[in-house]
C-alpha cells in the first residue's frame, strides 16, 4: 500500500470515528489495568459485565487485595481462565503498591514486569490510559494489517513494527482504536462486510465479499 493510500485509509476512519476509544469500561488506569489482563481470550462485554459490579466495591489496589482470591474469583467467575487471572491481578496489586505507591506506571518496562502483563497489555495501557502513540496488535489488528496490505507481517510484533514505520505520526495515537473497531466490526474473520466498508477501494484484499 502506498504512502498516499494509508493517509486516506486513516483519514476516511477518522472521518467516521473522529474519537475513537476502548470499549471496555473504566474509570482510572487501574481499572483499566484490571479490565485488559480480564480481556485476554474474553470479550469486552463479559469484562465489562463483571467489572461493573467489581468496580463499585474495589477500585483500588488495596481494595481488590483486601478481596483475597476467593473473593476477587466471586466478581470474575463468569471470565475465562479467571482462577489465574486472579492470581495475576492480586500480585499485581501487591507488587503497585510497593513499586509504585499503588499507581499504574507510565512505563513499558515497569508495566511489562507486572504478571499478566505483556507487551500488548503494556501498549494498552501506554496509549489509553496515558495518551502515547503505541499500537497494541492484537489477532483483529493482525488480520487488518494482513488483508489490506496496510502493514502486512507475519508475526504480531512485525506488524507492530511496520505500523509504527508506515502510519503518518497525526493518527498514530488513535491508529490501534481504529483499526481493532475496524476489525472487529467489518472486516471481520469469517465474513467481512466489504460493501459497508468505507476503505474498500483502497483495500488489496483479493476475496472482498460481493453484497
Amino acid at each position: 500500500m502506498s504512502p498516499d493510500k494509508r493517509r486516506e485509509l486513516f483519514e476516511r476512519l477518522r472521518s467516521a470515528n473522529p474519537r475513537p476509544t476502548t470499549e471496555l469500561a473504566y474509570r482510572t488506569p487501574f481499572e483499566l489495568l484490571v479490565s485488559v489482563v480480564l480481556s485476554a481470550q474474553a470479550t469486552d462485554k463479559s469484562v465489562n459485565a463483571a467489572t461493573e459490579k467489581l468496580y463499585r466495591d474495589a477500585s483500588t489496589p488495596q481494595a481488590l487485595l483486601a478481596l483475597g482470591e476467593e473473593g476477587l474469583i466471586a466478581y470474575i467467575r463468569t471470565i475465562g481462565l479467571y482462577r489465574s487471572k486472579a492470581k495475576h491481578i492480586l500480585e499485581t496489586c501487591r507488587l503497585l503498591i510497593e513499586r509504585h505507591g499503588g499507581e499504574v506506571p507510565e512505563s513499558r518496562e515497569a508495566l511489562e514486569a507486572l504478571p499478566g502483563v505483556g507487551r500488548k497489555t503494556a501498549n494498552v495501557i501506554l496509549n489509553t490510559a496515558f495518551g502515547h502513540p503505541t499500537i497494541a496488535v492484537d489477532t483483529h489488528i493482525f488480520r487488518v494489517a494482513n488483508r489490506t496490505g496496510l502493514a502486512p507481517g507475519d508475526d504480531v510484533r512485525e506488524v507492530e513494527d511496520k505500523l509504527l514505520k508506515v502510519v503518518p505520526e497525526e493518527f498514530r495515537k488513535d491508529a490501534h482504536h481504529w483499526l481493532i473497531l475496524h476489525g472487529r466490526y467489518v472486516c471481520r474473520a469469517r465474513k467481512p462486510d466489504c460493501p459497508g466498508c468505507v476503505i474498500r477501494d483502497l483495500c488489496g484484499y483479493r476475496g472482498k465479499t460481493r453484497a
